[in-house]
């Protein structure tokens, strides 16, 4: 991991850093009190409490405040794997999800494609462009899959 990543992850993993780079970049995630639980070159995971904030008029985490979070989980890894390795642009281009149960408890999304985005930046040439679907996968404490959200983002490298 170069110095930049490392920089990155430490921004990401500490709470007060996390929160003021939230305020002006992401104030959502602030509001819906997202957390980054874990980052590292494989994976990374964000939870989302279910709290008045991030509730819906039908008991459980409104689908948009769990689009934020497995957004984030894909996201954080995606400028991990860039960081230190020149300029890039990034965008999402394609979004789906699918839900299986009721969120209505903290919920952890998780993306385990780390190394693919690795792989996939590194291949990367000036002015190249490529894509790539990841998936978050969002489990309630007990073990239960609650939904999966496929977010596609696009890389180009530039000069």
């Amino acid at each position: 991991m170069n110095e930049e990543a490392k920089k990155y992850l430490n921004r990401m993993t500490s709470p007060m850093i996390f929160w003021w780079a939230m305020l002006f970049k992401l104030p959502s995630a602030i509001f819906w009190r997202l957390r980054v639980k874990s980052l590292d070159l494989k994976s990374c995971t964000v939870t989302i409490p279910y709290f008045w904030r991030s509730q819906n008029p039908f008991k459980s985490i409104y689908f948009a405040a769990m689009a934020g979070a497995a957004e984030l989980s894909t996201g954080a890894l995606c400028q991990l794997a860039m960081a230190g390795k020149g300029k890039f642009s990034m965008l999402v281009v394609d979004f789906r999800a699918e839900y299986y149960k009721k969120a209505n408890q903290k919920i952890a999304f998780s993306c385990n494609q780390g190394e693919e985005l690795c792989g996939l930046i590194d291949a990367l040439k000036v002015g190249d462009m490529d894509k790539i679907t990841t998936v978050s996968t969002g489990v309630s404490p007990s073990g239960e899959i609650v939904a999966k959200f496929y977010v596609t983002w696009s890389f180009k490298r530039k000069s």
